[in-house]
């Protein structure tokens, strides 16, 4: 009887949700948002998941609330779209944080710290740990409301013209990399170059840059890096789970009805698993054909990775003796990182080492 009364509940609450949904889309507004992506229409997983966020939008408000997305160039530079939404030129904007470090190194927190969190602990840092509240205190300063809205997973080292061995091969190396990290690298006596993702190949393919980072196998394939700097090395300790973020200017946003916030925010979310999801099942079948068009993977050495490290400390130290924003934020950050590593390393850490490296291959 019990179980008959619950499903017969079930069944009509469904069936109020049915009918209310049209009732809601009649008695809402019509509003329409453009939308500024830092990514090219050839990166489908980049640049597709802000228009996945739009088309959940526009279903879950009956197509009251449109949204417009526009690629890298065709409204703004990609690397502009915090100062588009900023200034309410257009209302949000599907970037990645730590291309704003020049502006505030605290920005690369909201994305990702060399050697700091991977997508599980970022997402639990951010929906969880307080560092969501945090970086909207801070975003707030730029008249911007932040949204996690993607995740690539961890990303690879690059691509070089030559080989990497050693610390002094990394002297004068003209690098592209965005955020954080390049900052990281000078003090290595690498020469960072920040570039928009359409603009890497033909550097590379002239020798303006010696080497580029970019995502993994997936865009990189895309992008044929393969073809102009065979040498692809790995990890990527600069994005250990960067976050891909929405942007939205504060104007706009308080003008929106509560239930378009609500439907907006839980596609920006829905986003966040649906990228990092799709470049585990891209990433793989990819990787084995970059290698087999002649990619040469390579593992960053201990001495390289070490150096990186030190240096990653020393500038997260000298930042945060002179910036109060970013001292706030990294130490909240560290105390996080500290206890999430000493759970990792008792399961997590447990379960992959043994079913990746004890399991004989096949």
């Amino acid at each position: 009887m019990e179980r008959r009364t619950f499903l017969t509940s079930a069944a009509l609450g469904a069936a109020a949700s049915t009918l209310a949904a049209p009732a809601l889309a009649q008695t809402q507004p019509e509003i329409k948002w453009r939308l500024a992506s830092s990514f090219p229409k050839s990166l489908e997983t980049l640049f597709g998941t802000g228009e996945y966020i739009t088309r959940r939008v526009a279903e879950a408000t009956d197509g009251k609330f449109q949204i417009r997305s526009f690629a890298a160039g065709e409204l703004v530079p990609g690397l502009q779209v915090l100062d588009t939404v900023q200034a309410g030129t257009v209302e949000c904007g599907h970037t990645v944080s730590y291309y704003y470090v020049g502006k505030d190194p605290t920005f690369g927190f909201e994305s990702t710290m060399p050697f700091g969190t991977n997508t599980r602990q970022q997402n639990a840092w951010l929906y969880q740990g307080g560092g969501l509240e945090l970086m909207r205190d801070f975003f707030r300063g730029y008249n911007v409301i932040n949204f996690p809205a993607g995740n690539t997973g961890t990303q690879m080292g690059g691509w070089f013209r030559k080989e990497i061995k050693t610390v002094d091969d990394l002297k004068g190396l003209k690098f592209r990399i965005a955020g954080y990290a390049g900052r990281v690298l000078t003090k290595l006596g690498v020469v960072p170059q920040q570039l928009a993702g359409s603009d890497v190949y033909p550097a590379l393919e002239k020798g303006t840059i010696d080497g580029a980072e970019w995502v993994g196998p997936a865009d990189d394939e895309k992008l044929g890096f393969h073809k102009v700097a065979p040498y692809y090395y790995y990890p990527g300790w600069w994005e250990g789970g960067p976050t891909v973020t929405m942007l939205v200017n504060i104007a706009a946003w308080e003008k929106l009805p509560k239930a378009y916030q609500a439907i907006f925010e839980s596609a920006c979310a829905d986003a966040n698993l649906h990228m990092s999801a799709k470049y585990d099942v891209l990433n793989p079948p990819a990787l084995k054909r970059l290698i087999g068009n002649g990619a040469k993977l390579r593992p960053f050495s201990k001495e390289i990775m070490q150096a990186c490290y030190k240096a990653a400390q020393d500038t997260f130290a000298e930042d945060a003796a002179s910036n109060p924003a970013f001292k706030k934020v990294f130490e909240h950050w560290s105390a996080f990182l500290e206890e999430q590593r000493s759970w990792f390393r008792v399961a997590e850490y447990g379960f992959d080492n043994f079913v990746l490296n004890g399991i004989p291959k096949k």
